[in-house]
């Protein structure tokens, strides 16, 4: 049962524990539409996993791209080019990003707007030396063939100053439901391996879709709890 509209109150009903729907997540053969985000993750740590896992299903060969992490000069001696290579900042891709052809990307920056912009999916054609070959599948351009850069990322959420050359993408098979926010599919799956940890979060994945049909929930004992303290945030 989902909470109506308003302050996450839910008046003269009782409260459930729990709530479960559908047998689990589509395989991935069976995916009609494999080039939108068919699973929803609560986590973001969870979404890079996710990814890499149905990447790995996969049987054409991956290839992965090392970032070069720089450190202003000043702080170098502070902070190691191993502890920079272990961070994850968010906005930022991995250290390490492992992508095969076929795949479906995102894009993380503003390249060429309107037609690359933040948040525009691609699907891999090409894996070269130092660019990516890929055509649009959403927005306006969609459709048309284009290549994606090394380029400069500085992540603004660090105390100091850090910089990542790297390609401004990451796989897209999953995102994280706060992504998700605005968006209408046709088919999703929720992943709950980790329970919702914010209020509405589990209503906004449900309701991506338009029939409860359309809508596959993957849960531990196929429950996932509602926690009171959740109810109670307005």
């Amino acid at each position: 049962m989902l909470l109506p509209p308003g302050q996450g109150k839910l008046h003269n009903r009782p409260r459930p524990d729990s709530c479960t729907k559908g047998t689990g997540l589509l395989p991935l053969g069976q995916v009609r539409h494999p080039m939108r985000p068919g699973a929803l993750v609560p986590k973001n740590d969870c979404v890079h996993k996710l990814n890499l896992q149905i990447q790995n299903m996969m049987l054409t060969n991956s290839r992965t791209y090392k970032s070069v992490d720089i450190m202003d000069p000043s702080q170098a001696l502070l902070f190691p080019v191993e502890f920079l290579n272990s961070l994850e900042p968010t906005g930022i891709p991995s250290r390490n990003l492992q992508l095969k052809v076929g795949v479906p990307i995102m894009l993380l920056r503003n390249l060429d707007p309107p037609e690359l912009c933040n948040g525009t999916r691609l699907s891999v054609k090409n894996l070269y030396s130092h660019l990516i070959g890929a055509t649009i599948l959403t927005g306006c351009a969609k459709g048309r063939d284009v290549f994606i850069p090394w380029i400069p990322l500085i992540p603004i959420d660090l105390p100091f100053n850090f910089k990542r050359i790297q390609f401004p993408v990451r796989l897209a098979f999953a995102v994280s439901i706060n992504e998700a926010q605005g968006q209408s599919q046709k088919i999703v799956g929720i992943y709950l391996q980790n329970s919702c940890f914010s209020h509405g979060q589990l209503y906004v994945a449900c309701s991506r879709v338009g029939h409860p049909t359309n809508l596959y929930i993957l849960a531990p004992g196929g429950k996932t709890r509602n926690y009171n303290d959740i109810f109670r945030t307005t």
